[in-house]
Order: C-alpha cells, then structure tokens, then sequence
C-alpha cells in the first residue's frame, strides 16, 4: 500500500510537518506559515462545550430485535413483527460530574437509545432506576446546580446536595434508590435501564396505552460497595468505559430484555397515584411486565468524540405509534434537550452521522445556520407548501390525541388517593434484607453528617421518618455516632 499524503484542511500536501517556518535558522517564526497556523487554530476549537449533565459517557452501536408481538399495543414499525431489527446506538454517562470525572461514584447512571428506523429515528432517554429526584421540570435547573461543583468551593458540597433535598420531599424515594446497593453499579453491562418517563402507545385501531420501560440486564446486577468503588476508581477512572470497550472487543456483546408496562389510556385518571408522576412507580401488581425483545451491543464506535461526545439524544424524537404521555418531566425535556443540542452542537447536528437517520432520509425545509451541509436541487425549494413536489405532510397524527381541560397556571398535580412522597420510598426501604437496610443507613449518615446545618440534617431525616420510622430513626442514630 502506498504512503497517504498528508495535507492541510484545504488539500494541499505538506511539505514539512516536524518544523516551522522561521525568519533564518534560529530566527522568530512567520506568519505565512498556513499549516502551522492552521494546526495551532484548529486545536484551541477542537473541544466543544460539555454537557451541563451527563458530561461522562460511553456508547456502542448494536441492535434491537423484536420477540413478541406488540402489534395491540403500537403501530411503531420497527415493532411491527417477531424478528425485525433495527439498528440502535447507546450512550451510558454518570451524570452530575464533569467530563473529566470518574465512571465508579455513586450517582444514576444516562441509558439513552437511538433507534435507527425506518420511520426516522426514535430517542429514548431514560436512567438506570425507574424514578427520578423530582417531578417538576421548573425545579431541575435549581436541582442541578445543587448537585454540581460550588462556585466558590470548585467541589460538590454536601451542605448543597442535602440542602436541596431537605427541601423537596419528593426526592426520598430515589435518595433510597440512590444509597442503597445498586448506587454504584460494576459496571455499564450490569444494570438495569428503565425510560423511567411514562409514554404513550397508539395501535392501528387509535387506541391508546401509556406504557414504562424496562431493560433488564442480561448480564445480571453486579454492584460495588462504597469501598469497592474508592479502590476501582484509584486503580482506573475510566473502569466503566474500560469494561465495555473491552467487552465489546473480545465478542461478549452485552444485551438487555426490553419489557413494558402497558395502562390502558382510560385507567389513568382513576389510578391511586398520578402514573405521570417521575418521581414513582407501577407495582408489577398492577401492571405486569411484558416482553417485547432484546438489545444487543455488538460495535465500538471508531471516535469516540465524533460518535459519543457528539451523540445528540432528544426525547421528542418520536416515530408513529409513540408519543409523549402528561409527565411534567418528561414535557419539559422535549424542549430541553434538544435545545442543549443546538447550542453544543449547532442547529445541524442532526446532520453527523451518529445523529443522521439510517434506514430513512430526513427531508424537510431546514437550511444554512453553522456546518450547513444539505444542498439538495439547484431547484428545490425552501418553503412549503409549493407546487414543485417537495416534502409534504402526512395527515396522520404520530400519536393518539390526549383530552385536556380546565384553566391555564401553575398548578400542582392532579390529586389521586396516595399521592405523597414517602409511602413508595417506604416500601421499597421495606422490601430491603437487614444487610441492605444497614448499607443504605450507612451511605446516607455518610453524606448526611458532613452538612454543617442542624436544621437540614434534621429535614431530611424527617423525610425517611415519613418514609418508615424504623429508616428515619436509624439514619438519625447513624448521624448522630458519625457527628460525636
């Protein structure tokens, strides 16, 4: 094979690439030299702005097969049929750190799925538990800055995260989630992902379901205690990226059964508890879990900036047959993180390869703005409707409509018989064997006896009280030997 050349962005060759052009042997360097300059230039702007969460991540391509039939649930085509599969791209990330954090801290873990269909791309961003820290999209800004490093400090203060807390009760019961054993998992490979949001199903007929995710490793749920994850993280920070890189490479692809809970649409305003609520679950009770097939990573990307950094995830990217559900959470994300996108990226981030439909072509009026790379007919137009046969619209709504009345404001949520923060905290807290219990106490009186605040302490440990008075009293009494 014959040596490439190496050239400059425009193509030329260069002629040297070890030394600069100076002013004489020794002599101060020239501004004439474009290849100097331009490689100088090129590397100030070769990092973009980081994700305000979700900095730290990993991805893999792979691909989703379909094992049992949904066809009365959804019209989704790439859940059209047992055997079809589509094309996917995962990024795992641990979320309140900085890019330059490590992969083993206790902290919910991103599981956002592209699928690649033939209907256009659809996003499923979800987490690693089925619950999230509060219910309100208004409350996330506060909420992040809260868990992020102090301005003053550089460092997550615990004064920050618990104060936050101490003030939005609805938190408990992924604070129990968090600090219990599956806070810190082994690895990507070994957890669980849940699109955590409730969506909504429409079928051929328009009958509409809301429906949770549920990924269930098939790899089993390996976890790591507090100690286990210090010594990992000093041994290798990128232990989490490290383990599936090397999975991957070795052929042990990773998979997970994708299962559903299905509510038919009409059960939803009577249910015990808002279903739209973030900060709860579906007992398996009352909607059982429902195969629907399997994901299986099988490709490392080749750069990891250009395929993982540059991943653009956006929950409004729906196909037919799928929508949103009510979820206050979920309502504000489909702003938000499309949003963040255009301002990392750029408004044609949709155009990079791992954002760029694959089994489809996007065809719409969106032109120029930075990186435009869409040209098109010399003759098409940018404008619609027209009379010169460019891209028009269906007709056929993505989704099943939803029945809203009453008065515009702020409201808090609809009222339903056990619509309080603590009581599915408490069962889970129950649910526990005594070893579980005695490691989630000691998580929490780990971070909680560094707040310098009584009065915080003393908020917070009301919470678990409402939660179950044996947590509540157990975790006060942990405090309280941690702060002698």
């Amino acid at each position: 094979m014959s040596q490439r050349v190496l050239t400059t962005e425009s193509g030329a060759p260069v002629a040297d690439n070890q030394n600069s052009a100076t002013a004489g042997v020794g002599g101060p360097l020239l501004l004439q030299d474009q290849h100097l300059l331009e490689k100088l230039a090129r590397f100030n702007r070769e990092r973009i702005p980081e994700r305000v969460v979700h900095a730290r991540g990993s991805g893999a391509y792979g691909y989703f097969e379909v094992t049992d039939d949904v066809t009365g649930f959804t019209k989704a085509a790439f859940l059209s049929e047992v055997g079809k599969r589509t094309e996917t791209f995962i990024r795992f990330s641990t979320v309140a750190d900085s890019l330059g954090g490590a992969d083993a801290v206790r902290d919910p873990r991103g599981f956002a799925l592209k699928f690649y269909t033939e209907e256009g791309n659809y996003d499923l961003v979800g987490n690693n538990t089925p619950v999230f820290f509060i219910k309100d999209p208004i409350k996330f800004p506060d909420f992040i800055h809260s868990q992020k490093r102090d301005p003053f400090t550089g460092r997550q203060e615990p004064d920050n995260v618990w104060d936050f807390w101490a003030h939005s009760p609805e938190s408990t019961h992924q604070i129990t989630w968090l600090f219990g054993d599956r806070g810190i998992p082994a690895s990507y490979r070994h957890m669980h992902g849940f699109g955590s949001h409730t969506y909504q199903w429409t079928n051929e007929a328009g009958e509409a379901f809301f429906v949770k995710y549920h990924f269930k490793t098939n790899q089993g749920v390996r976890s790591l205690s507090a100690e286990q994850a210090a010594e990992l993280v000093g041994k290798d920070a990128n232990s989490h990226q490290t383990d599936l890189l090397q999975a991957i490479e070795r052929g042990v692809n990773p998979s997970w059964t994708l299962y559903v809970q299905v509510m038919p649409a009409a059960e939803a305003a009577d249910y015990r508890f808002n279903p739209f609520d973030l900060t709860k679950v579906w007992p398996h009770a009352d909607y059982p879990l429902q195969r629907v097939g399997r994901l299986v990573l099988d490709r490392n990307p080749d750069n990891v900036f250009a395929e993982v950094e540059q991943a653009a995830f956006s929950p409004n990217n729906f196909v037919p047959g799928i929508g949103p559900s009510p979820d206050k959470m979920l309502q504000g994300r489909l702003f938000a993180y499309a949003d963040a996108h255009r301002y990392r990226l750029g408004v044609n981030h949709t155009l990079l390869p791992v954002n760029a439909p694959k089994a489809t072509t996007a065809q719409n009026y969106g032109r120029d703005g930075f990186m435009a790379t869409r040209n098109g007919s010399r003759h098409d137009k940018n404008y619609e409707p027209n009379s010169y046969q460019g891209p028009a619209q269906t007709d056929a709504a993505l989704s099943a409509p939803l029945a809203i009345h009453g008065w515009t404001g702020t409201h808090e949520a609809p009222a339903h018989v056990k619509d309080d923060d603590f009581f599915q905290a408490g069962e889970l807290y129950r649910l526990m064997s005594e070893d579980e219990k005695a490691r989630l106490v000691a998580n929490i009186a780990g971070g909680l006896s560094q707040v310098s605040r009584e009065d915080v302490i003393e908020k917070n440990v009301a919470h678990f009280a409402a939660a179950d008075p044996e947590y509540g009293r157990r975790v006060a009494e942990a405090v309280a030997t941690l702060r002698d």
